[in-house]
This record gives C-alpha cells, sequence and structure tokens, in this order.
C-alpha cells in the first residue's frame, strides 16, 4: 500500500540514536554525512538508523547531487502522541497528589 509505513513508529523510536537524528532535525533538512558526524557511529550505522526512520515514515531522503539529504516527516508521531495522551492524564495525577503531600508536609 503506497504512504503506509512498513516498520512501525514505535520500534523506529525505541532506539536512542533514531531520537536523536530526529531531534537533530527539527532544525531543517540536513546531509546525511552532517548527520552521521554527530555521532561515534560509522557512517553505514547512521544510514542503517536513517533508513529504519525512512521505512517508519519519520524521515524522507532528497537526494542532491552525491548527498542525500534528510527531512523530518512529523505526521506518524501524531500516532504517539495520541496513544501517550492517556498516560499524561495519569502523570498530570500522580504529580498533582506529590505537590499536595509536599505541601502538607511543608506548609
Amino acid at each position: 500500500m503506497v504512504g503506509v509505513p512498513d516498520t512501525d513508529v514505535f520500534a523506529a523510536l525505541a532506539n536512542p540514536v533514531r531520537r536523536q537524528l530526529l531531534d537533530a532535525l527539527r532544525d531543517g533538512p540536513q546531509p546525511a554525512g552532517e548527520l552521521a558526524g554527530r555521532f561515534a557511529l560509522s557512517r553505514p550505522a547512521v544510514s542503517e538508523h536513517l533508513a529504519v526512520l525512512r521505512h517508519a515514515g519519520l524521515v524522507r531522503e532528497e537526494p542532491r547531487g552525491r548527498h542525500r539529504y534528510y527531512h523530518l516527516a512529523a505526521e506518524p508521531l501524531a500516532d504517539v502522541s495520541d496513544w501517550l495522551h492517556p498516560f499524561e492524564r495519569y502523570w498530570r495525577g500522580r504529580l498533582a497528589a506529590l505537590r499536595d503531600v509536599v505541601e502538607e508536609e511543608n506548609p
């Protein structure tokens, strides 16, 4: 099916290197070599991480001459946000309860 990621977004986000790559791309498109330079990994290893992100639909690749530029494609993150939303309410409630306890002990 066209446009459907062939890698689970959650699985792609499970790796800290891939999350750091996405964070780097928030500033705008970057060439693969520049992205690879941010890590103490080989370029092929970073390329593999970028491929996972591409297959998950989280980045898109744009060839420019001999270079490949990567762009953030944040649309699949909406599914992650939707899934996390109930947990946000849970933690807000837990933190509010903790605040109440701390305020009772330290007026």
